[in-house]
């Protein structure tokens, strides 16, 4: 159980995006505001890069919850009209494509397709990203990429089943 210590949100690489940590997340979901939380930008914005999970002091699985949250929104149509349904499909597109994140790529896409006067201020964060290693400018393809593939179709297939 969330005991509202706040590591999640301070780890997470996407929380100045979200509209509430995932902290303030689950306070309002305790709280009854179950529409508010629903309709959140929040689950759309998270990577699903588990940070939050392993650094969590009482192993809630909050990238998890994120997916099911997801889904919950979907089905009660709480979901807002925004780029973040977008940018998550762009990220499982390269997991697919690369076997992982190519963050260069995901942030080039998603800025060039929906704020491309913002790109160029991203420029200084990226360039520091990339000059201390943090981040490569070209994709690196995981081994055994095509056992991925096969995991995916299936995990696909069965998604059509229920």
């Amino acid at each position: 159980m969330c005991i509202q210590c706040g590591t999640c949100g301070g780890s997470c690489p996407s929380s100045a995006d979200m509209e509430h940590t995932p902290r303030l997340l689950f306070a309002m979901i305790r709280a009854g505001f179950r529409n508010e939380a629903l309709a959140s930008n929040t689950p759309w914005i998270c990577v699903s890069c588990y940070h939050c999970v392993v650094r969590c002091p009482q192993d809630v699985h909050i990238a998890d919850v994120m997916y099911t949250l997801k889904g919950m929104a979907i089905e009660a149509k709480l979901y807002k009209d925004s780029t973040a349904p977008d940018f998550s499909q762009t990220f499982v597109d390269m997991v697919e494509t690369y076997g992982r994140s190519y963050e260069f790529g995901l942030a080039t896409r998603h800025y060039l397709k929906h704020y491309p006067m913002r790109l160029p201020g991203m420029a200084p964060m990226g360039l520091g990203m990339l000059t201390k290693k943090r981040m490569d400018i070209k994709p690196r393809r995981i081994e055994g990429i095509d056992q991925l593939k096969a995991i995916l179709t299936r995990a696909k297939e069965l998604e059509l089943v229920q």
